[in-house]
């Protein structure tokens, strides 16, 4: 059996890794000239961080996200996953968003200045508490997307670079499109939602895990990288327009790392990233097959964490030829009955 994927984000390396362990012959097309060039999840945060999601997520985020941790260690090998779990906090004057959080959570322990100041020490005199969820982990994305393409070539995989093209030219063979929002023509119910970050450098202060700071209205995440890199996000932003940041979202990002730690304000700004999340209006990723075209998409903001399941999703039908596949907005259906 041939595949053939078009796009090679993070959902169609993943798709490739997941045929190519179960003996498939793939062939990927990507219209960026290198890897993640043209990808939106080059511009992830690279959390996996499915409790804290499920704040504001359906369950099934959460059910299947746990799943990627494994996942990721196991297809990108040793060093590309960092499992420290994930910091929350809350300002004083915002404190009762800290409480909304955790009830809309679960699995984290409230810890006090003492935990603070072991875990992240160069916060701990901004913050007396926080919600410690120990089992969560983050990747670098680009490093991800990387290592992963290197490991699926080195399985035998052919990526095709600079190769624009549409599904339905690669009939008869089967097709899975896994182009995000570039399919939009073809998944008409597909909306998109402009993410922007930044990352920036300060030699001002040290992180170890992801940190959210809770705000009512720019909850901020701050992921490290290397070389006392950080990126700092995210906006949801409900409309097109891919490529421009905007000023009010460059002055929240900003003006939100500094409330987390005023070191930041002394940081050099090194990008400015800006591509559309692909979204259904559930905001849940969905596989659907048209004849011998297979689609991934609606990611949303969640593309390293269940970029994983939907690979096995799809790959599971087309390997055993299924035209009724398993929706995750089918276990939101489940769990309003229970």
């Amino acid at each position: 059996m041939k595949v053939n994927i078009v796009g090679a984000g993070v959902a169609g390396l993943s798709l490739a890794w997941q045929l190519v362990q179960q003996g498939v012959e793939v062939e990927m097309f990507e219209r960026g000239s290198r890897v993640g060039e043209k990808a939106c999840s080059w511009f992830a945060g690279g959390m996996l961080a499915p409790w804290c999601e499920a704040e504001n997520a359906e369950p099934v985020v959460l059910e299947y996200g746990k799943k990627s941790l494994a996942w990721w260690q196991n297809a990108l090998g040793e060093g590309f996953v960092d499992a420290k779990g994930t910091l929350v906090f809350a300002q004083q004057r915002d404190k009762k968003e800290l409480k909304r959080f955790a009830r809309r959570t679960q699995a984290f322990e409230l810890v006090g200045k003492e935990v603070i100041s072991t875990l992240e020490p160069d916060l701990a005199s901004q913050y007396q508490e926080a919600l410690f969820f120990k089992d969560e982990a983050h990747l670098d994305p680009r490093k991800a997307l990387i290592r992963l393409t290197d490991v699926v070539q080195a399985l035998g995989v052919k990526i095709n670079f600079e190769q624009e093209v549409e599904p339905e030219a690669l009939l008869p063979e089967k097709v899975v499109d896994c182009r995000g929002y570039n399919s939009a023509k073809a998944v008409q119910s597909l909306r998109p939602v402009k993410g922007e970050m930044l990352l920036v450098k300060t030699n001002e202060i040290s992180l170890s895990r992801p940190v959210r700071l809770l705000h009512p209205r720019i909850p901020l995440y701050v992921v490290p990288r290397d070389d006392q890199h950080f990126m700092i996000g995210a906006t949801m932003i409900e409309n097109g327009h891919g490529n421009q940041f905007s000023v009010r979202s460059m002055l929240e990002l900003l003006g939100s790392a500094y409330a987390l730690h005023p070191s930041f304000a002394e940081a050099e700004i090194i990008e400015m990233g800006v591509d559309l999340r692909p979204a259904f209006i559930d905001n849940l990723p969905r596989v659907e097959r048209d004849n011998n075209i297979w689609r991934i998409n609606g990611l949303y903001r969640h593309g390293y964490l269940l970029a994983p399941y939907m690979a096995k999703l799809a790959a599971d039908s087309i390997i055993n030829d299924k035209h009724e596949i398993e929706k995750l907005a089918d276990f939101k259906l489940k769990e309003d009955k229970a």
